[in-house]
């Protein structure tokens, strides 16, 4: 690995690491911005499911950065770059200066992801995301999934792109290395993981059952609405309600900190 030095902000090399913040607004046609030290480690790890494309670091930073650098593919190029050029770049005040280009892993059927979880009787936990439009919170159910085991993410169209440049700073690179599938709408995959022999919880604050009570099975799926509006009833209706039990009459939380409670305790509990 010999980096390229970067003298001119308007280098044909580092064109695509361009005005970040514009481009997250408009998208990379199945590129991702990675930022930051820890989410480059995951992109570099062998638990990726993304392909690195090019690194581009502040000069100051090389040397420190040269073990992990080392797990760059051969042929994926690095450039260096003074920080005032680098923050040219970016279009912003690059204070982490690490940023990296990553290919997204193709976007799989919900119904194949699923089949690869249910073989021979597995054990399997899923998240289910449903109108999360919010990055810092799509970020954060990653990062509770990655960090409670579940084995992947399911969204509907209505959530976000997890690969915005903030949702995968949220999760500290779960984004990476999470397995994900998208459908059109929470119904449709709802019947197609109670056809699969899941129990899909609805988190919701209407519920009678309290998830402290609950004695998870084989196959759990949690089902987690946008903040707000929640869960439309008819979705509720097609699942097992599950709330939360909160003191003072307080009746909701953050959507992410939701999924980082359900899922200790349905990973947690007796199975």
């Amino acid at each position: 690995m010999t980096p390229t030095h970067i003298t001119d902000a308007n280098h044909p090399a580092v064109l695509p690491f361009r005005d970040v913040k514009e481009r997250d607004l408009t998208g990379r046609e199945g590129l991702f911005i990675a930022e930051g030290e820890v989410v480059l480690n995951v992109l570099l790890s062998p638990s990726s499911l993304c392909r690195p494309v090019a690194v581009l670091i502040a000069q100051k930073r090389l040397e420190g950065l040269l073990p992990l650098l080392a797990n760059v593919p051969p042929g994926v190029p690095v450039y260096t770059a003074e920080q005032e050029i680098l923050d040219q770049i970016a279009g912003f005040h690059l204070h982490r200066g690490i940023l990296a280009i990553g290919q997204k892993p193709d976007l799989r059927p919900v119904a194949e992801v699923v089949e690869g979880l249910v073989q021979d009787g597995a054990r399997a936990t899923l998240v289910v995301a449903s109108g999360i439009g919010n990055h810092d919170n799509i970020g954060g159910i990653f990062r509770n999934a990655a960090a409670f085991g579940a084995d992947a993410v399911l969204m509907d169209s209505g959530c976000c792109d997890p690969f915005y440049r903030k949702a995968i700073r949220v999760s500290v690179g779960a984004v990476l290395r999470t397995p994900m599938a998208r459908a059109a709408t929470a119904s449709e995959i709802v019947l197609g993981l109670q056809e699969k022999g899941f129990e899909v919880l609805a988190l919701t604050p209407s519920a009678v059952t309290q998830l402290a009570d609950y004695r998870p099975g084989r196959r759990v799926a949690l089902l987690l609405g946008s903040e707000g509006p929640g869960l439309p009833k008819d979705v509720i209706e097609q699942c097992t309600p599950v709330g939360i039990r909160m003191a003072g009459g307080f009746d909701s939380l953050n959507v992410a900190v939701t999924s980082g409670i359900a899922l200790h305790h349905i990973t947690t509990g007796v199975r």
